[in-house]
């Protein structure tokens, strides 16, 4: 695999870091391909430590079918949504050694149909269901790489009062790979970028049919040279009729991206992804 560039933090802004993703030589030229990370890290924060979350904010310790709670609202879905998760620094979501203790699994289940915009769908009404919906969400978007695509995705797939398209952080992230890669509005055939879910968490839920889920990718792109990274990503989704979509509110908590497997990857709360393939 080739190797991954350094991130200069000079001049980058609080709103969102590119982490490099690889590097690719060209008539002597070196280009530095990123994937624009879902994590909007602080420069002032790089590292820390996780916070603990309210009681009444908590997630399950074993995500499950909800129980019996009515819905609380608008602020304990606001409470949720704002804990703040473990935070880490770009180099974190790069190759690391494994943990030398499995840590705990979460079991997702597979697509049963193809839902809008060719977005895997027919999960349950679950939480392990809302997390299945996020990755096939997120993972359609990624491995894509158009802007068109994330425009469509996103307009089947969120809700109305959220953040619309172009404040959507994956169609931010979309819009940076493409910008450093030099390829237009879409990536181009030559190029490949593959996102595997490789860990999750439920970080908390509000009834049967809302659910703060968050999903950790393994992200792998090539070009002419191959890198991968940790991915990691929080959304807030309701469930709508027969699915889960993606609810309105302010963005949640930045989710940590570490490398999947690893002692900090469980200490961030994810749990290893079984099953779930997705169609």
């Amino acid at each position: 695999m080739g190797g991954v560039g350094q991130v200069n933090l000079g001049g980058w802004d609080r709103r969102r870091l590119l982490v490099i993703l690889g590097c690719v030589v060209t008539a002597g030229l070196l280009l530095l391909l990123g994937l624009g990370y879902a994590v909007h890290f602080a420069l002032t924060s790089a590292t820390g430590t996780a916070k603990p979350v309210s009681a009444s904010a908590a997630a399950q310790d074993t995500p499950g079918p909800p129980g019996p709670h009515a819905a609380q609202g608008a602020a304990r879905r606001d409470e949720i949504a704002s804990a703040p998760m473990l935070a880490v620094s770009p180099a974190d979501s790069r190759a690391s050694t494994p943990a030398a203790v499995a840590g705990p699994t979460i079991t997702i289940p597979a697509s049963t149909r193809q839902g809008p915009a060719s977005v895997p769908a027919g999960f349950p009404r679950t939480p392990e269901g809302a997390v299945a919906q996020l990755a096939a969400i997120e993972t359609t978007v990624l491995q894509g790489m158009s802007i068109a695509a994330a425009n469509h995705v996103y307009e089947q797939w969120a809700l109305p009062g959220g953040v619309g398209v172009a404040g959507w952080e994956i169609t931010q992230d979309v819009q940076a790979f493409l910008a450093t890669a030099q390829m237009g509005s879409e990536k181009d055939m030559t190029s490949t970028v593959v996102a595997t879910p490789a860990a999750a968490q439920v970080k908390g839920s509000d009834g049967p049919d809302w659910v703060l889920a968050c999903v950790l990718l393994d992200m792998r792109a090539t070009i002419t040279a191959d890198a991968a990274m940790g991915y990691g990503y929080c959304e807030r989704m309701a469930w709508r009729s027969v699915r889960w979509m993606i609810a309105s509110g302010t963005p949640p908590a930045r989710a940590p991206s570490t490398w999947p497997g690893s002692d900090l990857s469980i200490k961030a709360g994810w749990r290893t992804w079984v099953g779930g393939q997705q169609e």
